[in-house]
C-alpha cells in the first residue's frame, strides 16, 4: 500500500512538467497523509463532456476516495489505495476507473518494513528527488450541504523483486509516455499500465520514526537513519529498487 508520500517541488515547476495552467496554492509537503489535500492532474473532458480539447488541469482534492453513492465523506478514509488487480470490479472504484483516471504527482513515498517486533520506515524516491506520477482515480461526492467534494485514490500493484524486502506492494508509477493513455484511453488500453515500475532510478533508504506522525512535515524527515540490525538489511539504494 501507499499511506504517505511527498511533493516538495514549486507549483510552477510541477505545472510545467505536467502541462497544466492552474497554480493551486501548494506548499512543499514532506509527509502527505490520508484526508489531506493532494494535487491531481486530469483531462478537461472528465469534468465537462463538451470539452474536446486535450488540455490538462491541476487541482487539489482530498486523499481517500469517497464514491458518489457513499453515505459519508469519511468512507473514503479506508480507500486511499485501489488494488490494480481488482479496480475494474470493485463497486467503489470501477466507475472512476472507467471515466475518471488521473495523475498524482509525487517526488517520493514511504513504506514500512516489518523488523522484529516493530517497523522501520523507508523513503523511496527517484535519483535527484525528481517528480513522477502515480496512477490515480478521482471521484466527486455530494455533501448534505449540497457542496461537491472531490477525492482521490492511488493505484497499487505487486512490488518489484527489489522492493519486496521492504513491502510486498507498491504504488503504480507511470512512465511519462503513458500519461495520455492513462488519462484518455479506454479502460482496456489503460489496464496494461497498472504494472510494477522497474527502474534503477528508484532508491530506498531507512528514515526516522518521525514520519509516522502526520504532524511532522519538514525536510528533516528525509534524513537517512541507520539500517535496523535485528535481521539482515535489504540491499541498499540501487540494489534494492
Amino acid at each position: 500500500m501507499c499511506g504517505r508520500y511527498s511533493l516538495t517541488s514549486p507549483v510552477d515547476s510541477v505545472a510545467r512538467l505536467f502541462g497544466f495552467d492552474e497554480r493551486p496554492n501548494l506548499m512543499a509537503r514532506y509527509n502527505i497523509a490520508p484526508t489531506q489535500d493532494a494535487l491531481i492532474v486530469r483531462g478537461g473532458s472528465q469534468v465537462d463532456s463538451s470539452d474536446s480539447s486535450e488540455a490538462l488541469h491541476g487541482v487539489t482534492v482530498r486523499w481517500g476516495l469517497t464514491p458518489s453513492w457513499a453515505k459519508s465523506l469519511d468512507d473514503g478514509v479506508r480507500m486511499i489505495n485501489a488494488r490494480s488487480e481488482t479496480v475494474r470490479d470493485k463497486p467503489a472504484f470501477r466507475a472512476a476507473y472507467g471515466a475518471r483516471r488521473c495523475l498524482i504527482p509525487a517526488d517520493g513515498f514511504y513504506e514500512w518494513r516489518k523488523v522484529g517486533g516493530g517497523k522501520q520506515a523507508y523513503r523511496i524516491a527517484m535519483d535527484g528527488n525528481s517528480v513522477f506520477a502515480f496512477a490515480g482515480l478521482w471521484e466527486s461526492w455530494r455533501a448534505p450541504s449540497g457542496a461537491d467534494v472531490e477525492t482521490c485514490a492511488i493505484l497499487t500493484t505487486e512490488a518489484t523483486p527489489r522492493l519486496t524486502p521492504v513491502h510486498h506492494r507498491m504504488p503504480v508509477i507511470l512512465n511519462p509516455g503513458d500519461y495520455a493513455v492513462w488519462l484518455n484511453g479506454s479502460p482496456e488500453a489503460a489496464a496494461p499500465l497498472m504494472r510494477p515500475y522497474e527502474s534503477e532510478a528508484l532508491q530506498a533508504y531507512p528514515v526516522g520514526a518521525a514520519v509516522g506522525n502526520v504532524r511532522n512535515d519538514g525536510p528533516e524527515l528525509w534524513a537517512a537513519a541507520p539500517e535496523p540490525r535485528d535481521d539482515p538489511p535489504p540491499p541498499k539504494q540501487l540494489d534494492l529498487l
